[in-house]
C-alpha cells in the first residue's frame, strides 16, 4: 500500500498508529468517538445496474472522441469489466443484454448564443436579426464536406418541417445581436443528418415617411428603392450555418462562419453556437428508476475506486488524474445525461469526500471540485435532498479530517517524507471547505475551524500521551524498571516537542494560527510532572541505590531538558506544573557525585595499569592515561554541566565537590603514574628506556596541568559567581574555588620540576666534566676544536630529550641546565684568572652554548639566556683571554669613559689646546692653566706641574714624558707651556690612545703628591682627521683620580706574575691610586 498519501498510516512500534487505537480524552478524559467514514462499496444489485448504465453509455456514443479520450469502444467495455471486477462471461451476458435494449432518443443540444460582424439590411444600417434552426435528416446534398456545399437560401423554411423547426427570439436594431438560447433537437441517423441554421432579418410594413425619417446616408437611401421592388413584409436572409453532425464532437463550442446564399456579400458575420449530443429516455434501470445525478455520483465513485486501487497495487500514488478510460466513460455519461458543471462538480466532490476517507490519495484532488462548487454556488439551486446530501458531506469531512488531525503524529509520521505536504494539504482543503458560501448555508451551526482543530490537537496530545504510557509499561513491576519506562516516556515526549517545534507549528501556525508547540508543551508537562513526582517520591524514600541514583539522574537530565523547551519565565501566563523539578531529586545528589568519582578513579586505575609509557606519537608526546585521564575529567564536567543545579547555594556545593573530587583524582594519578614507571623500569638494563618513561612521565603530568587549568571555564566559573553573589560572602568562591584550584596545580608543578630536575641532574655531570676537559687541553689546539666534544655531547642530548619532551618541560629543563652550566664555567673561569688560553677556550665554550641553547628562536629566548650570571662571565672572560697590552688598552678605554662622564671639577681642571700637523706628523699640545687644585702642603697651597705622556706606552715607547715648570704655592697656575710629539697618526686612532695629564704637587723632600689626572682622547685631537686644523679650540678637562676599590683589569694584570710589562703597569697604577686614597680624606673636608 502506498505511504505517500492522507490515510492514517502506522509507524512501525508506534502503538498509537492503528486507525481504531482507543483514545483517552483531555488529561485522563473518557475515550475520544471515533469517526467510521461512509463505506464507497455497492451491493452487487448496485454494481449490475451502473455496469449496465455504463456499458450503455459506451454502446450508444455519438460525436466525434475528443482528442484525449478513446476512441475504440472495445478498449473502454474492457476497462469497465476490469473496473466493476466482472467475469468474461457474466460481461458477455450483460454485454448481450444491453444491446437488446431500447435505443435512446437522440438529441443535438444545440444553444444559439450571439453573432457578430452581420449585415445592416434596415435603412438605420442595422438590422433585427432572428435564426430559424432544425435538424434536417436524411440529406444527401451537402457532399463530402460543408465546405463545398452549394449556396443554398432558406434551408430550414424549404427542407425541415415547420413543428420541427426552431426560431429565437428578435433582437432589434443590432449588428451583433446575443440570444444564449437552447434547443433540444431530436434526429434519427447521426450518418444522415445535418444541423441547419439560417439567421433572418426581420421587415415589418413602414410607410416611406417612416422609412426617410431613419435615413442616415446615401446606401440608406438605395435600401428603400431596393425594398420598394420587394413583396411587403419579406425577411432579409442574412447568412447560413449547415454542419454535419458526424462532423461533431460530443460537445463543441465555436464560432461559425455565417455563409452567403450569393457571392454578392460573401462576408455575412459569424455566429457563436454551443452543441451537445445527449440522450432522451435511455432504456436501462438505472436512468428509469434513480436522478441522473445520482447515477453519475455512484458511476464517478465506482470508476474512482478502481484507479485509486491500481495505483496502489502499483506502488504508486494517484495525483487525482483519471485514466483516459475512466475520464471518456465518465465525459460521455455526464453529456449524454445532460448534467450541468455544478451537478458535475458537486458530483465530484461528493464522490471524492466519500472516496478520501477509506482509500489512500492526496487531499489536493478535493480542492477542485471545491472550487468549482464555490464558483457556480447559487443560494436556492439545489433540491431539498441534495442540500442535505450535501451537508452531510461538508460534515462528514470535517469530523474525518479533524479525527487525522487528532492523530497526526500517527497518520502523518515523519519518517515519511512528504507527510507535513500531506498534512498542509488537508488543513488548506478544510479551510477552503469551510470558507465556502454552500457551507456556510448549510452547516450555519459549526464552529469556526481553527476553534474545533485546536481542540482536535489539545486532544489528539493527551491521548498520544495515554498511548506513549501504555507503550513504555514494564512487563515486571518494580522501581528500577518504572523508572526506565518513565524515562523513555520523557524521552519521547521530548522528541514529539522537538518535532512540534521544528515542523508541525509552522505548518499550523502559518495555516490557522495555532500554537501547537505551546498548546502540546502545556498539556505535556502537566500530565509529566504528575508521574515523576509520584516516582520520585517513592525512589527517594529510602536510601538511594547506585542503580537506582543512575536512574534518576538520566531522569532529571531528560526533565531537564524538556523544560528547556518551554517558555521563558517572563513569557508565561502561569507556573508550570515542572517549576522547581529539581527539588524531587535533591536527595539524590550525593549518590550521584559518588558515583561520578568512582567510575572516573577506576578509569584512571585502569588505564594506568594498561600504560605501558610510551608516547602516543611523534606530535603526540603523553601517553595513553593522559587521553584517559583527559576523557574521565572531561566526562565530570560534562556532568556538571548536566546538572547544572537551579539553587544558586546548592550549585556553589555540587561545584566545590566536583573541583575536589578532580584535584584528587589529578594527585591519585601523579602517585600511580610514578609508580607505574618504577614498576616498568626495574629490572631495566637500558638506562635509556627509563629516561624515555621519566620523559613520558614528566609530560603525562604537563597534560594534566593543562587539562585542570581548564576547569574554571568548563565548569562556568564566572556565571556560577555571578549567580551565588547574592547569596555568599564576598569572595568566598574564589577564596574555596580557586584555593583548591591553585593547589592542585601547585602540587602538579612541584611533580613536573621534580621530574624535571631528575632529568637535568642525569645531563649536569656530563656538562661539568666536559667543560672540566677544557682546562688542561695544549695550548697549541684552537679553542673551537677543543669545544667540539661538549657541543656533541649537547646536540645529542638535547635533540633526544626535544624529542620525548614537550616543550613547556623542555624549556624547562633547558632553564635548569643553563643554570647550571654557567655556574660550572664560571667556577672554571674564577681558576683560570691568570691562563688566557685557558679562558680563551671558555669564552668560545660560552658563545656556542648560548647559539645552542637559542637554538635558532626555539629554545631559550634571549631575556633567559642573557642572566646577570652570563653577562658578568661574559665579560670576565673576555677580560681573562685578553694580552696584557689589550688590558692595558682597556684600562684606559674605561679612564676615558671615567673622563667623559665626570662633569663636576672638585679636584680642578685643566685647560689646553691640543693639534694634530699630519703633514709633520706632529702632536702640538698647549697647556694654558689648571684651576681650583687642592691645597696638598701644610701651608694651604701646593707647588703644582704637569707630567704629560702618551699612553698606552706599548703604542709609543720612543716618546718619554715632558713636564711644566714648577709652580711655587698657586692653585691656579698658568703654565702657558707648548709641547710637542714627533708620533704617526695611526696610534693615536686606536682605542684608548690618549694624552694623560698627571698633575703633581712638588715637595722637595718627598714624593710628589697626586693633584688629579685628566685623559684626553686623541682621535678626537683637530687635525687627526688628514686636514691641516685652524685655530685648535680650548679643552677644559676636570681632574679625576682611579677608582678607591681597585679595578678588574689591574687586578687580572697584577695576576700575569711573571708579565713584566704587566707589572710594571700595575705598579704605577697602584701608586697613583695610592696618592689618590692619601688625599680622599682631606677632599671629603
Amino acid at each position: 500500500m502506498d505511504l505517500g498519501q492522507d490515510r492514517p498510516r502506522a509507524e512501525e512500534g508506534d502503538p498509537g498508529a492503528e486507525e481504531g487505537a482507543p483514545g483517552a480524552g483531555a488529561r485522563g478524559g473518557p475515550p475520544q468517538e471515533q469517526i467510521t467514514p461512509p463505506s464507497h462499496h455497492f451491493s452487487p444489485e448496485e454494481r449490475a445496474l451502473l455496469y449496465e448504465e455504463a456499458v450503455y453509455t459506451v454502446l450508444h456514443r455519438l460525436g466525434k472522441p475528443e482528442p484525449d479520450h478513446v476512441t475504440e469502444a472495445s478498449e473502454l467495455l474492457r476497462y469497465l469489466q476490469e473496473a466493476f471486477h466482472v467475469e468474461p462471461e457474466e460481461h458477455q451476458r450483460m454485454l448481450q443484454r444491453v444491446q437488446e435494449l431500447e435505443k435512446p432518443t437522440l438529441c443535438l443540444k444545440a444553444t444559439v448564443k450571439q453573432a457578430k460582424g452581420i449585415l445592416g439590411k434596415d435603412v438605420s444600417g442595422f438590422s433585427d436579426p432572428y435564426c430559424l434552426l432544425g435538424i434536417e435528416q436524411g440529406a444527401s446534398t451537402l457532399g463530402d464536406s460543408v465546405g463545398r456545399r452549394r449556396p443554398q437560401k432558406a434551408v430550414v423554411r424549404h427542407a425541415i418541417p415547420e413543428e420541427q423547426t426552431h426560431r429565437t427570439q428578435v433582437i432589434t436594431q443590432t449588428l451583433n445581436p446575443v440570444w444564449d438560447e437552447t434547443f433540444i433537437l431530436e434526429f434519427e441517423d447521426i450518418s444522415s443528418s445535418s444541423f441547419h441554421l439560417d439567421m433572418w432579418d426581420l421587415d415589418t410594413v413602414e410607410s416611406v415617411r417612416q422609412k426617410l425619417g431613419e435615413l442616415t446616408d446615401l446606401h440608406g437611401l438605395r435600401r428603400i428603392f431596393k425594398e420598394a421592388r420587394k413583396d411587403k413584409g419579406q425577411d432579409d436572409f442574412l447568412g447560413n450555418v449547415v454542419l454535419r453532425l458526424q462532423d461533431l464532437r460530443c460537445r463543441e463550442d465555436q464560432w461559425y462562419p455565417l455563409e452567403p446564399c450569393t457571392e454578392t456579400y460573401p462576408d455575412r458575420g459569424q455566429c457563436h453556437l454551443q452543441f451537445q449530443f445527449i440522450h432522451k429516455r435511455r432504456a436501462t434501470a438505472a436512468s428509469r428508476s434513480q436522478p441522473s445525478y445520482t447515477v453519475h455520483l455512484h458511476l464517478l465513485q465506482q470508476l474512482v475506486s478502481h484507479e485509486v486501487t491500481q495505483h496502489q497495487a502499483g506502488s504508486t500514488s494517484w495525483d487525482g488524474s483519471l485514466s483516459p478510460q475512466a475520464a471518456t466513460i465518465l465525459f460521455l455519461h455526464a453529456t449524454q445525461k445532460d448534467l450541468s458543471d455544478f451537478h458535475q462538480s458537486m458530483a465530484q466532490w461528493l464522490a471524492y469526500s466519500r472516496l478520501y476517507q477509506s482509500l489512500e490519495f492526496p487531499s489536493s484532488c478535493l480542492l477542485h471540485p471545491i472550487t468549482s462548487i464555490e464558483y457556480q454556488w447559487i443560494q436556492g439551486r439545489l433540491k431539498a435532498e441534495q442540500r442535505e446530501e450535501l451537508a452531510t458531506s461538508f460534515s462528514s469531512l470535517l469530523a474525518y479530517g479533524l479525527s487525522l488531525i487528532r492523530r497526526f503524529r500517527s497518520v502523518f509520521p515523519l519518517s515519511v517524507s512528504d507527510s507535513p505536504a500531506r498534512l498542509q494539504s488537508l488543513l488548506r482543503v478544510l479551510i477552503q471547505m469551510c470558507k465556502m458560501k454552500a457551507f456556510g448555508e448549510l452547516c450555519p451551526d459549526s464552529a469556526p475551524l481553527p476553534r474545533l482543530v485546536a481542540e482536535a490537537l489539545r486532544t489528539g496530545t493527551v491521548e498520544w500521551f495515554h498511548l506513549k504510557q501504555q507503550h513504555h509499561q514494564p512487563m515486571v513491576q518494580g522501581m528500577l524498571e518504572a523508572g526506565k519506562a518513565l524515562l523513555s516516556l520523557v524521552q519521547d515526549i521530548t522528541g514529539d516537542l522537538h518535532q512540534c517545534q521544528r515542523t508541525w507549528n509552522r505548518i499550523f501556525h502559518n495555516t490557522l494560527k495555532i500554537d501547537l508547540f505551546s498548546m502540546a508543551f502545556l498539556e505535556l508537562q502537566w500530565l509529566v510532572a504528575k508521574r515523576v513526582q509520584d516516582h520520585t517520591a517513592v525512589a527517594v524514600s529510602s536510601p538511594v541505590s547506585p542503580e537506582m541514583g543512575e536512574s534518576l539522574f538520566q531522569l532529571y537530565i531528560s526533565l531537564k531538558e524538556l523544560c528547556q523547551l518551554g517558555p521563558a519565565p517572563s513569557e508565561r501566563d502561569g507556573v508550570l506544573a515542572l517549576d522547581g523539578f529539581h527539588r524531587w531529586f535533591q536527595p539524590a545528589i550525593p549518590s550521584w557525585l559518588q558515583k561520578t568519582y568512582s567510575v572516573a578513579l577506576a578509569r584512571v586505575q585502569r588505564a594506568v595499569q594498561m600504560d605501558q609509557l610510551v608516547p602516543l606519537g611523534e606530535l603526540t608526546k603523553h601517553s595513553t592515561s593522559a587521553v584517559d585521564l583527559s576523557t574521565c575529567f572531561a566526562q565530570i564536567s560534562h556532568t556538571a554541566r548536566q546538572l547544572d543545579w537551579p539553587d544558586p547555594e546548592e550549585a556553589f556545593m555540587i561545584t566545590v565537590k566536583f573541583v575536589e573530587d578532580t584535584c584528587r583524582l589529578a594527585l591519585v594519578y601523579c602517585s600511580l603514574i610514578k609508580a607505574r614507571a618504577r614498576e616498568l623500569a626495574t629490572g631495566q638494563k637500558d638506562q635509556g628506556q627509563a629516561a624515555n618513561m621519566l620523559c613520558v612521565v614528566v609530560n603525562d603530568m604537563e597534560q594534566l596541568r593543562l587539562v585542570i587549568g581548564k576547569l574554571p571555564a568548563q565548569l562556568a566559573w564566572e556565571a556560577l559567581e555571578q549567580r551565588v553573589g547574592a547569596v555568599l560572602e564576598q569572595g568566598q568562591l574564589q577564596n574555596t574555588l580557586h584555593t583548591q584550584l591553585q593547589g592542585a596545580l601547585a602540587g602538579l608543578g612541584h611533580e613536573i620540576r621534580t621530574g624535571v630536575r631528575t632529568l637535568a641532574e642525569q645531563l649536569e655531570v656530563g656538562i661539568a666534566k666536559h667543560i672540566q676537559s677544557l682546562l688542561g687541553i695544549r695550548e697549541s689546539v684552537l679553542p673551537e676544536d677543543a669545544i667540539l666534544p661538549l657541543m656533541k655531547f649537547l646536540e645529542v642530548e638535547l635533540c633526544y630529550l626535544n624529542t620525548n619532551l614537550v616543550q613547556e618541560n623542555f624549556n624547562s629543563l633547558l632553564t635548569l641546565l643553563w643554570t647550571h652550566t654557567l655556574t660550572v664555567l664560571a667556577e672554571a673561569a674564577a681558576s683560570q684568572r691568570s691562563c688566557p688560553p685557558a679562558s680563551r677556550r671558555l669564552k668560545v665554550a660560552l658563545q656556542n652554548l648560548e647559539i645552542c641553547f637559542y637554538a635558532e628562536g626555539c629554545g631559550l629566548p634571549p631575556e633567559a639566556l642573557h642572566t646577570a650570571t652570563f653577562k658578568a662571565l661574559q665579560r670576565d672572560l673576555e677580560l681573562q683571554g685578553a694580552s696584557t697590552r689589550e688590558l692595558i688598552q682597556r684600562y684606559f678605554c674605561s679612564r676615558l669613559q671615567q673622563q667623559a662622564e665626570t662633569t663636576t671639577e672638585q679636584l680642578g681642571a685643566v685647560t689646553l689646546k691640543a693639534s694634530y700637523h699630519a703633514s709633520e706628523q706632529k702632536l702640538r699640545v698647549e697647556l694654558l692653566s689648571a684651576s681650583s687644585l687642592l691645597p696638598l702642603d701644610s701651608n694651604g697651597s701646593s707647588d703644582p706641574f704637569v707630567q704629560l705622556t702618551l699612553e698606552p706606552r706599548h703604542e709609543f715607547p720612543e716618546l718619554a714624558p715632558r713636564e711644566t715648570q714648577k709652580h711655587k704655592k698657586d692653585l691656579h697656575p698658568l703654565f702657558d707651556e707648548t709641547f710637542e710629539f714627533l708620533v704617526p697618526a695611526e696610534p693615536c686612532q686606536k682605542d684608548g690612545a690618549c694624552l694623560l695629564l698627571t698633575v703633581l704637587d712638588h715637595d722637595t723632600l718627598g714624593a710628589d703628591d697626586l693633584e688629579g689626572e685628566a685623559f684626553l682622547p686623541l682621535r678626537s685631537v683637530w687635525g687627526l682627521s688628514g686636514t691641516e686644523p685652524g685655530e685648535a679650540p680650548q679643552t677644559r678637562l676636570p681632574l679625576t683620580f682611579p677608582a678607591p676599590n681597585g679595578d678588574l683589569i689591574l687586578q687580572l694584570l697584577e695576576s700575569r706574575k711573571g708579565d713584566r710589562e704587566a707589572q710594571m703597569f700595575v705598579k704605577l697604577r697602584r701608586q697613583r691610586a695610592k696618592q689618590a686614597s692619601q688625599h680622599a680624606p682631606r677632599l671629603g673636608r
